[in-house]
């Protein structure tokens, strides 16, 4: 039982939920169920908009990361560099239409995201690489000479 469902219980005062109170956690499980499954996740900074899961990877060399776009394509996606500000936002229209003897139907969806990421060190934009396959955006952001050399590895030795 989730903690909103105990507490909407709990008003109650007898256990039993009203119609109203049973239905909105109805609709609330299936727009929680319809998200997690097409791998996007709301972003709780914007309320009512969708963002892409973003996997991010600190290497020695650079950071890399991996924004999975069901659906998408190269042309429908933007990765810009501003200072330290790494942004990639995309948009996805789509319009579906079928045409048959006794029906005519017409689809239409939407649906735009931005992710930004503040790199830990200032990035060069000529040696940044984006590529796009099968859904899948990958960027690698090298880190500079002067940051490679300035981490240096300490040894840990046990006492």
């Amino acid at each position: 039982m989730t903690p909103q469902r105990f507490m909407r219980e709990r008003e109650t005062g007898n256990g039993e939920m009203d119609i109203f109170r049973r239905l909105r956690g109805d609709v609330e499980r299936l727009f929680d169920d319809f998200s997690r499954g097409f791998g996007w996740h709301p972003d709780p900074s914007i309320f009512g908009t969708l963002s892409p899961h973003l996997d991010v990877t600190e290497s020695d060399d650079g950071v890399t990361m991996t924004a999975e776009l069901p659906g998408m394509d190269e042309k429908d996606v933007e990765v810009t560099l501003t200072g330290d500000l790494l942004s990639i936002k995309g948009e996805k229209k789509e319009e579906h239409e079928e045409k048959k003897k006794d029906y005519h139907l017409k689809e239409r969806s939407w649906g735009s995201f931005e992710r930004t990421v503040r790199m830990p060190f200032r990035a060069d934009s000529d040696a940044i690489k984006a590529s796009f396959s099968k859904g899948v955006l990958k960027v690698e952001v090298p880190k500079p000479a002067d940051v490679k050399k300035a981490c240096k590895k300490i040894e840990v030795k046990s006492a």
